[in-house]
């Protein structure tokens, strides 16, 4: 059992480390999946007094980002998905719902697929997905999937225990902490972008060739400037020829979020008149 002097000790190392992401603005303690060995990896690219990293900047911006998700218990979004599924790309816009403890989704497809609905809730269902479809579909009523099979991805690149702000923030921190000795990055900033109305800052890493370990040509993470909340990260594929467009591989995006607004278990319960299952 860790004694509480070591987990003290682990947390203000935490707090020092996110101390120097944030420019020594404030203590943010960085996530639990996040080992130490790699925290510290990050706490020597950005190298206090020394010159920072290119990729540190974007640290710095999805630590704030983190800061301010932090006081988010749940929240509604309109959700917006691009992906290339094997050769196939799909396009999805659904309404979502999100409760980060226990970590809860509700889906609405609004197009294609207008009805469908699934639901998710850790250690319930024996953390199945519970989905219905609509027309032919229905006849089968609700199906109880595992998150991670063929049947549940087979418009997706990623399961239902993926989705979500939170999530889609720690994946990104988790691959520019892994990219932090890949040589020849390039980085950029966008400090007046926008994601329909929503005004958000833009930091942008791209690679010009192919390393190991290195899943995608470029990078974009979007950051609403108001809210601080990460409300689009975009990933893109390397060009099949030098000079040529780099594809979408995926595009995930959150409007129209509405923060802690006391969902229930209801909001997450097949049983809830709202829905159809």
């Amino acid at each position: 059992m860790t004694s509480f002097n070591t987990e003290a000790t682990a947390l203000n190392r935490r707090q020092a480390i996110g101390r120097v992401l944030a420019g020594g603005a404030m203590a943010v303690a960085l996530p639990s999946g996040l080992l130490f060995a790699e925290d510290e990896r990050i706490a020597t690219a950005v190298r206090i007094g020394g010159t920072s990293h290119p990729l540190a900047p974007g640290l710095r911006l999805a630590v704030e980002s983190r800061r301010a998700l932090d006081s988010v218990k749940d929240y509604s979004a309109s959700f917006f998905k691009e992906e290339m599924v094997g050769k196939t790309r799909v396009n999805h816009q659904l309404t979502l719902k999100v409760r980060e403890t226990p970590f809860s989704a509700y889906l609405r497809y609004e197009n294609p697929h207008k009805g469908r609905e699934a639901i998710y809730v850790s250690g319930k269902n024996s953390n199945k997905m519970l989905a219905h479809g609509t027309g032919i579909e229905a006849i089968v009523g609700t199906l109880e999937l595992d998150p991670n099979g063929d049947r549940a991805l087979e418009e997706s690149r990623y399961p239902i225990t993926n989705i979500g702000m939170r999530n889609l923030l720690e994946l990104t921190i988790a691959q520019w902490n892994s990219e932090l000795d890949v040589p020849d990055v390039k980085v950029r900033y966008f400090p007046n972008a926008k994601v329909g109305n929503v005004e958000c800052q833009v930091f942008e890493s791209s690679y010009d060739k192919k390393h190991k370990g290195v899943k995608f040509h470029m990078t974009r993470m979007y950051v609403d400037k108001k809210t601080s909340f990460p409300v689009r990260v975009e990933q893109f594929d390397f060009p099949a020829s030098a000079g040529g467009k780099a594809p979408i591989l995926e595009q995930y995006t959150y409007l129209n979020v509405k923060p802690n607004g006391g969902l229930t278990d209801a909001d997450f319960d097949v049983k809830n008149p709202g829905y159809d299952f």
